[in-house]
């Protein structure tokens, strides 16, 4: 099986709307980590899994959309508590839109909210046939 893994950084600001979580309630910034796990069996004619470049490119769009913005703010967040449970899965349906994915059998986003605390959201079975 073959992984490929791009990451990225940025900040970005939410607040949770579910009752008593504290400081969480309230506005506040988070230096967010997306790692992008890519899995298949076989390679391209060109020896790839996916082009490296173009989900560097991918993620970068995604990235810049959510980089100093309030999550709670933004439309796919209305009506859900923004966790980081909800954004990966989020930055992976978009991935998933966004790449040609013949080869892979998964994909799986990884949101670090902290050195400590991270949430991830896997696809099985992707293709964009």
């Amino acid at each position: 099986m073959y992984t490929l893994r791009v990451h990225r950084d940025f900040v970005a600001q939410h607040y949770l709307t579910v009752p008593d979580c504290g400081p969480e309630n309230e506005w506040h910034s988070h230096h967010f980590g997306v790692e992008v796990l890519l899995k298949g069996k076989e390679l391209n004619d060109h020896g790839y899994l996916v082009d490296i470049v173009d989900v560097e490119e991918a993620l970068d769009q995604i990235v810049a959309r959510y980089r100093d913005s309030t999550l709670n703010d933004l439309p796919e967040f209305e009506g859900r508590n923004p966790s980081i449970e909800h954004f990966s899965r989020i930055v992976c349906i978009s991935l998933q839109d966004r790449l040609s994915l013949d080869a892979t059998t998964g994909i799986t986003v990884r949101i670090w909210e902290d050195e400590e605390a991270w949430a991830s959201y896997s696809t099985e079975g992707v293709h964009s046939d």
